[in-house]
């Protein structure tokens, strides 16, 4: 096995992907998968950030349309929703032994330790896995955004985006069986085509500090691995071609 092209990493999930074949809820098989992944990524000594949404549970901007409740309340709901799924995690990722601190942009410091950037890179530096919770900690940002701004103030090589898809495509490959994939995309291709990679404040942000995003298939076991190590699976978008 070659050597980690990135050595500090944050994997972004949607909460949809917890689901698994579930219309909702967190599946344990998924669980234990990502878990698995995680810890192969640990054994070769790269530091792993995750940061994860809350769809499976609650969709802030969707529930505000459809129930009329203010968009600002509907979308702390919806931090609090990445909260419980990143206690999930961190609870399946330590009982296989991988070390693992939730750190929650609102404070409840009686399931997780606040956000502190400083603390937040000591804790990757001794090794131990590091779950951003709730978003931003503020309305009308996704957690594409969090991820982003979260990549860049812990200093990581790259976000990658796990999807249950191999890469971006032109338009839906679920649908269109003619759907063109992309190897590569530049930041203003992204925005430009209006392409679904992660919404366009996070698109920017990484444009602006020239940060990687390498979109790929988290469902196939070893993909992560792969991505880390190199190869050439799904789409990477960056400053240009």
């Amino acid at each position: 096995m070659g050597k980690p092209v990135y050595r500090r990493i944050l994997l972004k999930l949607s909460g949809e992907a917890l689901m698994g074949k579930q219309e909702f809820g967190i599946d344990p098989g998924v669980l234990s998968e990502l878990a698995a992944e995680v810890g192969d990524l640990t054994k070769l000594g790269v530091q792993v950030a995750l940061v994860v949404g809350g769809g499976n549970i609650f969709r802030g901007i969707r529930t505000s349309k459809e129930y009329g409740i203010d968009r600002a309340s509907a979308d702390y709901m919806g931090m609090l929703a990445t909260v419980i799924n990143s206690l999930a995690l961190q609870e399946r990722l330590e009982r296989d032994g991988i070390t693992t601190r939730v750190l929650s942009a609102i404070e409840m410091r009686a399931i997780a330790e606040p956000y502190i950037r400083r603390r937040a890179l000591r804790h990757l530096e001794k090794g131990r896995v590091v779950i951003f919770a709730a978003g931003t900690g503020n309305p009308y940002f996704t957690t594409d955004t969090a991820a982003a701004l979260r990549a860049m103030e812990i200093n990581a090589d790259a976000i990658l985006k796990a999807t249950n898809v191999d890469g971006v495509y032109d338009r839906d490959p679920m649908i269109h069986k003619k759907a063109k994939k992309f190897r590569e995309l530049s930041y203003i291709e992204v925005l430009q085509k209006n392409l679904k990679v992660m919404d366009a404040t996070a698109i920017s942000l990484c444009m602006d500090n020239g940060l990687p995003i390498v979109v790929f298939n988290l469902t196939k076991r070893g993909n992560v691995v792969r991505v880390v190590l190199g190869e050439k699976i799904g789409t990477v978008v960056h400053g240009g071609r």
